[in-house]
């Protein structure tokens, strides 16, 4: 046996499946955490380098952060960690929109997962994390802990799991799926690179969806030289709210006499922000309040009441919650004010396709139905939360042999207030740990890149804590 291989056996193992923010977040704390009796720490990620995953793996230029650089980082005792790499690599010096206005920096998407990678890199080489640059095909327990085999025909054991997977594809309306299938300018998933490629610079375009992506399309399509007349349509016509012209600090107590339901919350909510317009406050420091309590107040909160915030008020959560860069903001307004973007409260009623025109009737939330004739649809509804499991075959595996389930407001992957998957059986599993977004129907407010840093780091600790056990 060589030193390499008695020193795996000595040492217990740390399979990571998925190596965007969240896996590469736990596995770079992980070892910051235990220089001295390091674990063997797997990570599962086809891409060619760990960190960028599917939201900072984009190259397209019209794809920006969110939220100012100053507020992104792997590293929570260093909020400005991105912002100085950002400096010291002179990363935005071919960029002149990056600089908005009033001074906060907001990069192309990729250059985060640049950062990333870069933080992770040293890791990596030094052998401290090994990058498995492949998919995981099948996994299985035993009782000498978790079998990974993945795309190359290789199989790793490891004492502990962490999933730290991606929410799957959109889900296209079955209505768009079945009469579209096979339609040369229909985009089920405008994620894939190149996915707007087939749309011509005048095609009439469908976006079904009005988040944050549906403004990157419109971004990204403007950008390409596309002018063509564009319709974008949610249920209730909400799309996503700009960031305040000055920075403010948040405002509002959601602590001390927590909401014990949704109605309760919102009621709170909305004194909130009548209390900070008397101030001069905005709206945005009461959501940036509420993200920021965001753990406490989903935990005192029934799941019962959870499910009714996710069936009732999530939509209105997400446009105020998640807002869509300036850069991309004033491309928008732009749209909207020369009349080539029209945002609608509708839902596809039905579709017909007349050679490659594709006639769409729209039911508008009023009840009233317009027709409309479009050359392209492009489906931006979101992960389909409540199909992670189907996503993937080794998770389908895993809830059918009963080691994970759905959690019950349907945002992810059941789990405890240890981030340990719960299995159908309601009891958890201390080897197998949810990281990032997945786990957000326990934790609530997982979708913001400093609630995801911290859950790294939380995960990191509880993993610490299992493997000092373990030794």
């Amino acid at each position: 046996m060589t030193k390499n291989e008695t020193d795996s056996v000595k040492r217990p193992a740390v399979a990571i499946v998925g190596g965007g923010f969240s896996g590469a977040g736990v596995a770079y704390h992980l070892v910051k955490a235990m220089p001295d009796t390091l674990p063997r720490i797997i990570v599962f990620e086809p891409r060619w380098e760990i960190g960028r995953g599917l939201a900072y793996d984009t190259q397209d230029p019209a794809h920006r952060i969110n939220v100012p650089a100053a507020r992104m980082s792997l590293l929570p005792d260093l909020p400005e960690d991105f912002l100085d790499w950002v400096v010291e690599n002179d990363a935005v010096a071919d960029d002149r929109e990056a600089l908005w206005l009033n001074g906060n920096l907001f990069p192309q998407r990729h250059l985060f997962g640049a950062y990333v990678a870069a933080r992770l890199r040293p890791i990596v080489l030094s052998g401290a994390v090994q990058h498995k640059k492949a998919i995981v095909t099948k996994v299985s327990s035993g009782s000498d802990g978790w079998l990974i085999t993945d795309s190359n025909d290789e199989d790793t054991r490891a004492d502990f799991l962490v999933i730290a997977t991606s929410h799957p594809a959109p889900s296209a309306p079955r209505s768009l799926s079945a009469a579209l299938a096979g339609h040369p300018r229909f985009v089920a998933d405008s994620t894939r690179p190149g996915a707007l490629d087939i749309i011509r610079p005048d095609d009439r375009v469908l976006i079904v969806g009005n988040g944050l992506t549906s403004a990157d399309i419109t971004a990204s399509l403007t950008r390409s030289g596309h002018h063509g007349p564009i319709t974008s349509i949610s249920r209730r016509g909400l799309r996503s709210r700009g960031h305040p012209p000055c920075p403010q600090e948040p405002f509002g107590d959601f602590l001390s006499a927590p909401a014990a339901s949704a109605a309760a919350l919102l009621r709170n909510v909305r004194k909130a922000i009548d209390q900070a317009a008397e101030i001069g406050e905005s709206w945005h420091a009461v959501i940036d309040q509420v993200r920021s309590d965001g753990h406490e107040i989903w935990r005192n909160l029934p799941v019962a009441e959870r499910c009714r915030i996710v069936r009732h008020l999530r939509p209105y959560w997400d446009v105020h919650r998640f807002r869509v860069a300036p850069q991309v903001e004033a491309v928008l307004e732009s749209a909207i004010a020369e009349g080539r973007l029209e945002v609608l409260a509708a839902s596809v009623a039905s579709v017909k396709v007349d050679g490659e025109a594709i006639d769409v009737l729209l039911r508008r939330r009023t009840g009233e139905h317009v027709e409309k004739r479009f050359d392209a649809v492009v489906v931006t509804t979101g992960p389909s939360h409540g199909g992670i499991l189907e996503s993937q075959q080794w998770l389908h595996t895993l809830n059918q042999s009963g080691c994970v389930q759905l959690d019950p407001t349907g945002l992810g992957i059941a789990c405890n207030e240890s981030s340990e998957a719960v299995g159908k059986d309601g009891l958890s599993n201390a080897s197998l740990l949810i990281s990032g977004p997945l786990a957000r129907g326990t934790f609530g407010e997982l979708m913001g890149l400093p609630q995801v840093t911290d859950h790294a780091v939380f995960v990191a600790a509880e993993l610490v804590r299992k493997l000092n056990m373990f030794r």
